[in-house]
């Protein structure tokens, strides 16, 4: 059974940093693709970062530079640093692991962790 268990969620002011972790099990967490989206109320979810199995990283342009996202193969964990925070980065956040294999992709999210932002 696939899991992916997103923490480090939490409340802050702005200007704040938290590193959200997210463990994986019941995949071969190396070979996967990983990536943080979020969700903010109203929103349609959106991609914040990936990181691919060969570690190279995407990041959209409102978190660059305030944001990084690296990975722990040895641990199944991909981790996103974020700092310099914003109320706009309030939203809840989940992980995703996807695999592109023949034909279809595999396509794993985490439950979510709520991080909020606000003076």
């Amino acid at each position: 059974q696939v899991q992916l268990v997103e923490s480090g969620g939490g409340l802050l002011h702005p200007g704040g940093s938290l590193r959200l972790s997210c463990a994986a099990s019941g995949i071969v967490f190396s070979i996967y693709d990983m990536g943080w989206y979020r969700q903010a109320p109203g929103k349609q979810r959106e991609v914040v970062a990936t990181i691919t199995r060969g570690n190279a990283t995407k990041y959209a342009d409102s978190v660059k530079g305030r944001f990084t996202i690296s990975r722990d193969n040895a641990k199944n964990t991909v981790f996103l640093q974020m700092n310099s925070l914003k109320p706009e980065d309030t939203a809840v956040y989940y992980c995703n692991a996807k695999l592109s294999v023949t034909m279809r992709t595999l396509d794993h999210w985490g439950q979510g962790t709520q991080v909020t932002v606000s003076s």
